[in-house]
Parts: C-alpha cells; sequence; structure tokens
C-alpha cells in the first residue's frame, strides 16, 4: 500500500480559511481517521486528499509522489462516499466491476477481481441481485468493494455509515476493521462519531475549526487529552468540567478548590500555574465511584444492566455524570455521595491548554507495541 504525508495545506473559500497548516503523516497500512463536529474541515481535507478539492497552499504526497497537482483518478486512491452511489439497474457484480469495464480491463482478470473483492465481503451470492433487493449495510458494502477492485494504494471513506441505523453501524465497524486487517491496507475515515473513531482507528485525527487538535492513539487522545476541546469531544459520556481555582503550587501537586467547595490536591505538572488561576478540573464519568469527597443532586439515572449513568448537579448548579455499578443505590431526586482518585484528574488552563498528569494510569497501546516488536 502507501504513506501519505500532508504538508502544510491550507484551504481558502474566498476571505473564509477553513483549513489552518496541516501537517500529518500516515504510515504504511495505517488506519487514520478524521474526527470533529460539523464544520471543522475534515471532509475538505479529505477531498483535498482525493483530488476533489484543491488545496490553497501545501503539498499532498502518496508514496513520496508529489500528486497534488495531479487528477484523481491518478493518484492511486479510491474513495467510498456517506451515499452509496449504486447504479440501481445493475446487478451486484456489474455494480463492483464497472471501473474495471471503464479501464477495459481483460474480462478474465475482471471477473476474478470482482469475486475475490465479493468473498471478502461476503457478497458472493448476492452478485446476481440488484441495490433494491439489499439492505442498507449490504449496498454499503457493494459500494466498498467497488473500491477494493481498483487495488487502490489509499482507501478514503467519507462517513460512510452515517445512512445507517444503530444497529447496522455497529455491525459494519466490525467489518471495515476487518476488512482493513485483511487489506492491510490504509485507510482514512472521516466521521462525527467519535465511538466510530475509538473503535476502528490505529490513530486519530482531532480537527476543530480548521486545525489538528492532536493527533495520537484512541487511549493516548483518551488518557492524555492535549487541550480541553479534545477531553470533552473524546470518551462517551462526555468528561466532566468543574469550575475551580489554585490555591497552593509546588512541585508534587497543585491543589484546587472547587467552586461546589472541595478541595483537592491533584499530581500535576505544575507548568506555568500560579496561585489565583482560574482552571477547570475535568473528570471522566467512568473514574468517578461513590464515596464521600462530594455530591450531586440526581436528576435522571440510565440503568444499563451493568452500569448505571447518574445525570445530576453539583451545590453550585454545574451538571455532572457519573457511570457507576449496575446495582448503584441511588434515587432520582436524591443526593448521592461520589469520589473520584486524584491521579483520575485532569486540569485544563484558561487557555484550553492541560496541565500533565504525573500519575496517569497504564494503558495497552497495540500501535506502539507493534513498533517496538519490528
Amino acid at each position: 500500500m502507501a504513506t501519505l504525508d500532508l504538508n502544510n495545506i491550507s484551504k481558502s473559500f474566498g476571505a473564509t480559511k477553513v483549513l489552518h497548516d496541516i501537517q500529518l503523516a500516515i504510515k504504511d497500512k495505517e488506519f487514520v481517521v478524521f474526527v470533529g463536529p460539523s464544520g471543522c474541515g475534515k471532509s475538505t481535507l479529505l477531498r483535498i486528499i482525493a483530488g476533489l478539492e484543491e488545496a490553497t497552499e501545501g503539498q499532498v504526497v502518496i508514496d513520496g509522489d508529489d500528486v497534488s497537482g495531479e487528477p484523481p483518478v491518478e493518484r492511486g486512491i479510491s474513495m467510498v462516499f456517506q451515499s452509496y452511489a449504486l447504479y440501481p439497474h445493475l446487478t451486484v457484480y456489474e455494480n463492483i466491476a464497472f471501473p474495471l469495464r471503464v479501464q477495459k480491463m481483460p474480462k478474465a482478470e475482471l471477473d476474478q477481481r470482482v469475486r475475490e473483492a465479493a468473498e471478502i465481503l461476503q457478497l458472493t451470492d448476492r452478485l446476481p441481485h440488484k441495490p433494491g433487493q439489499l439492505s442498507g449495510g449490504q449496498r454499503q458494502r457493494v459500494a466498498i468493494g467497488r473500491s477494493i477492485v481498483r487495488n487502490p494504494k489509499v482507501f478514503l471513506f467519507d462517513e460512510p455509515l452515517s445512512n445507517l441505523d444503530a444497529a447496522l453501524r455497529g455491525g459494519m465497524r466490525v467489518e471495515l476493521s476487518r476488512l482493513h486487517r485483511e487489506l492491510n491496507a490504509t485507510m482514512v475515515y472521516v466521521t462525527h462519531d467519535q465511538v466510530e473513531a475509538m473503535t476502528m482507528a490505529d490513530r486519530i485525527v482531532v480537527l476543530n475549526d480548521g486545525r489538528v487538535e492532536q493527533f495520537g492513539t484512541p487511549m493516548e487522545l483518551y488518557h492524555h487529552p492535549a487541550t480541553r476541546f479534545v477531553a470533552g469531544f473524546i470518551g462517551q459520556p462526555n468528561m466532566n468540567f468543574a469550575p475551580a481555582e489554585i490555591t497552593a503550587v509546588n512541585d508534587e501537586h497543585v491543589t484546587v478548590k472547587l467552586d461546589s467547595g472541595s478541595e483537592m490536591a491533584l499530581p500535576v505538572e505544575r507548568g506555568n500555574a500560579a496561585v489565583g488561576d482560574r482552571v477547570e478540573v475535568g473528570m471522566r464519568p467512568d473514574a468517578i465511584v461513590t464515596g464521600n469527597d462530594f455530591s450531586i443532586n440526581v436528576e435522571v439515572l440510565e440503568r444499563l444492566g451493568g452500569s448505571t449513568i447518574a445525570y445530576g448537579s453539583l451545590s453550585n448548579g454545574e451538571s455532572f455524570t457519573a457511570a457507576l455499578d449496575g446495582n448503584v443505590r441511588a434515587r432520582e431526586g436524591e443526593a448521592l455521595g461520589l469520589a473520584i482518585a486524584p491521579e483520575d484528574c485532569h486540569v485544563f488552563l484558561g487557555s484550553g491548554g492541560v496541565l500533565r498528569r504525573k500519575q496517569a494510569p497504564e494503558f495497552f497501546d497495540p500501535v506502539a507495541s507493534a513498533g517496538e516488536s519490528e
């Protein structure tokens, strides 16, 4: 397959700049996901890679070759769109074969490629059918098959699961991950759904307002978010942010007093923090346990069996969410005592930056582990 380098990519539409100096190096055979809210520039960046948009500045380099001035067909890429874009009057076989017929590929080789792609995508028994006879997930697999037969250097996916219902999206996430392993291909995938990003990506690019907030593995982003934006975007349920003021700083701890009244000594690097600075203490809902450090007034309980999600508010009115044991003794409308280990807290400055945790939990990083074994 191929490496993909984006060198100082910027894009403007008239006076409006939508991408700002994007610099990324995507490795051979890597599955990278661009994620971010609507309007962050992720689809525009993907279209620049594909050659469907022209960058205002910068270079797109595939396998060491600058393809910035090349048309899409010459870039060695294949793109799967949000809409299936299938020909309704053609069979599954002919839909998959279409780009090869355009290339005037010999019949025997064309047939072999189509059937190999159908086998990988578990569509062999559907080859004689037309798109109207297929489910949404099967139609999306046909669209992917049309990309596979071209043997591209880089696969591009533009929110391919957004038209599917929740159950189909879950199944297709598994299928796409399996497909990546089987093809051993370089893939770039765009989504606004952080669950898709976390479950499929080798590495994630978090975009915000046309800028890269952070580029790293899912677990890096979860445990070591570089900014408040990343911390709030990655993780489900979303991270809690409790307003606080720094009351003491030393080489071991930064002590904060939450606006809700609790005081905490947190093992984070002091950086340029100073007494009196306003900060926010980030707490992941799944790091919360029942205890006596602080309390919330429970407003809604979601009992999911193995876990219970408690939605409520702190004493100062700030919203707060806790992911607790499924059998937690709690009732809506009553106070619930909670606690969190200091080392599980994040501290975000007014600038949006973070004071790095000293005692963050260890986690398995398959990308780093693969690099060590090579």
